[in-house]
């Protein structure tokens, strides 16, 4: 099976060669030469990896090979690829600021989780059949959770109320830390890193998700803009 991306090679190079400035920095941060890079060009690419020629300010064209982690999927994936690496490349050398969020955006998705907080303890951590609870009759709490205790009954899988959420709370609240970790990179300002923390932990992975989408959409539309 011929790789999509190594039969379209020749014109990924041809469209690279209008971004000298680029394939420097790309043999400089990915390829870790240090020395003065006068000139790079791309001599080829495939799925797995782009193979670049450069020349030092005094020496001989030299050869390097940048592989793709993780391998491209097709062509198609291929300049958005080379565009999100020279987001990293020029941030890494310094070349370009990496840009800073000042407003925070609740994701659609998010307005789910405790919906999805419900069902866990619904299935997970139900009353034992006989339990009566807030002076609801246990037949009654029985026939509710019927579902939930054959599933149960069937899994093996069953926690106490306080068990999970131990668990739950111990996920959340590490997403929030990591969630802070994208704050001190991306966002500006004390307050929309409050809601971002915050909002992570009560909503989890779909708010840092956005957020590293949001940082994304903008680094790269920077680099986009760099040349």
């Amino acid at each position: 099976m011929s790789d999509p991306v190594a039969s379209n090679s020749s014109s990924l190079c041809k469209y690279m060669k209008d971004y000298p400035r680029t394939l420097v920095a790309y043999v400089k941060y990915f390829g870790k030469v240090k020395d003065n890079v006068v000139t790079a060009e791309m001599s080829g690419i495939d799925s797995k990896g782009m193979t670049l020629i450069y020349k030092l300010q005094s020496g001989l064209p030299t050869s390097i090979r940048v592989p793709f982690k993780p391998a491209l999927s097709g062509y198609d994936d291929a300049k958005p690829r080379l565009l999100t690496m020279k987001a990293e490349a020029l941030e890494g050398l310094g070349m370009l600021k990496v840009p800073q969020l000042t407003t925070f955006r609740f994701p659609p998705k998010a307005i789910m989780t405790p919906f999805v907080f419900l069902a866990y303890f619904y299935l997970l951590a139900a009353p034992p059949p006989g339990t009566t609870l807030f002076s609801i009759p246990a037949t009654t709490l029985d026939t509710v959770f019927t579902p939930a205790n054959a599933f149960r009954n069937l899994t093996g899988i069953g926690f106490s109320v306080q068990t999970l959420a131990t668990i739950l709370g111990v996920i959340h609240t590490a997403e929030g830390l990591y969630t802070l970790t994208l704050c001190r990179r991306y966002v500006k300002g004390a307050l929309v890193t409050a809601l971002y923390v915050g909002c992570s932990v009560l909503f989890g992975v779909h708010i840092w998700k956005d957020l590293k989408k949001r940082a994304q959409d903008k680094r790269t539309e920077a680099a986009a803009k760099f040349e």
